[in-house]
């Protein structure tokens, strides 16, 4: 994952500057295109991007380059031609073309995204007191949200778990954006994430209990108990889910009444958690049998609608 993550949120963006400073099209019609086509992608990899690692602050730092290698490719672009002189300019053309709409369509979801869907919408308190949050998934669009692939009911696999379509994850960083030493450290206590207090986003009671998985180390992940250690609490006639606890954190047990800010857990790695991050979602009770099968709700915490890349320090 970090080395499709480095690619595409490192190497892409700074090759693409680069391209605009160093190797401008030398005709009008082409610079411009190379020049608007590099935009729009810094645009998506900055609203698409999951910004683990680079931190969350580089989309600005491209920002800047972008401009200051606009300025040197400008400078190097001497020709006045509008036009390509040559088919190996138009091919260049045609290329950026199609590169440019298949970009444009991802940017134009990764902004339609940041809108809740016509739908009822859980108003719930932010479930961390800490600060630095950063959200991984979170949004109306699979660009955005990969909880959003278990809307897709052709997936069998799927189905059990299209309650969590509309779900959030959150992690945790230091000022400096950075969520633990190195890129990947196996140990999930070295995160900073790791063991933050959980707390009950809404007044209710307690359906579900689940404790006694392990931390997975990172990058494994539990295939079978995809949820690890997690509580279902029912808030009137909805239900929000919060997993990947730590083992042996949980504060509450089944039938429990809790209270808005009451602790309930603290953030660990088990289940099918590739690093330490704290799952939530909201969605209509599901079966006893498939208890993340309930139809999905959109979630606003202290009454913000989250997305991809949005940075929350609850007060």
């Amino acid at each position: 994952m970090f080395i499709l993550l480095i690619l595409t949120q490192l190497v892409l963006p700074l090759a693409a500057i680069a391209g605009v400073a160093i190797a401008p099209l030398q005709n009008l019609l082409g610079f411009s295109l190379q020049a608007l086509v590099t935009a729009i992608l810094l645009f998506t990899i900055a609203r698409a991007g999951i910004w683990m690692f680079p931190p969350w602050w580089m989309p600005y730092a491209y920002s800047l380059l972008f401009l200051l290698g606009l300025i040197v490719g400008l400078k190097r672009h001497q020709t006045r031609q509008r036009l390509p002189s040559s088919g190996l300019g138009w091919v260049a053309i045609v290329g950026f073309v199609a590169f440019g709409i298949f970009i444009g369509n991802a940017a134009a979801r990764s902004w339609i995204g940041q809108f809740p869907p016509a739908i009822p919408t859980v108003d719930l308190a932010f479930p961390l007191q800490g600060a630095h949050y950063l959200i991984l998934n979170g949004g109306n669009d699979s660009w955005i949200n990969a909880h959003l692939k278990t809307l897709d009911e052709s997936v069998p696999r799927f189905r059990a778990y299209r309650g969590q379509s509309y779900g959030l994850d959150i992690i945790q960083t230091d000022q400096f954006g950075l969520r633990a030493p190195g890129l990947a450290p196996s140990d999930p206590t070295v995160y900073r994430i790791y063991g933050e207090p959980v707390l009950a986003p809404c007044t209710g009671k307690i359906v579900t209990a689940i404790d006694g998985f392990p931390d997975m180390t990172i990058p494994e992940i539990d295939q079978v108990n995809r949820s690890g250690n997690y509580v279902m609490l029912r808030c009137g006639d909805v239900d929000i889910a919060l997993a990947h606890f730590r083992p042996r954190s949980l504060s509450v047990q089944s039938g429990m009444a809790v209270k808005v800010g009451d602790q309930i857990a603290e953030v660990g790695n088990s289940g099918a958690s590739d690093e330490p991050h704290l799952h939530i979602h909201a969605q209509r009770p599901g079966s006893s049998a498939t208890p993340f099968s309930g139809d999905p709700l959109p979630i606003r915490l202290n009454g913000r609608y989250l997305i991809r890349g949005d940075r929350v320090t609850p007060p």
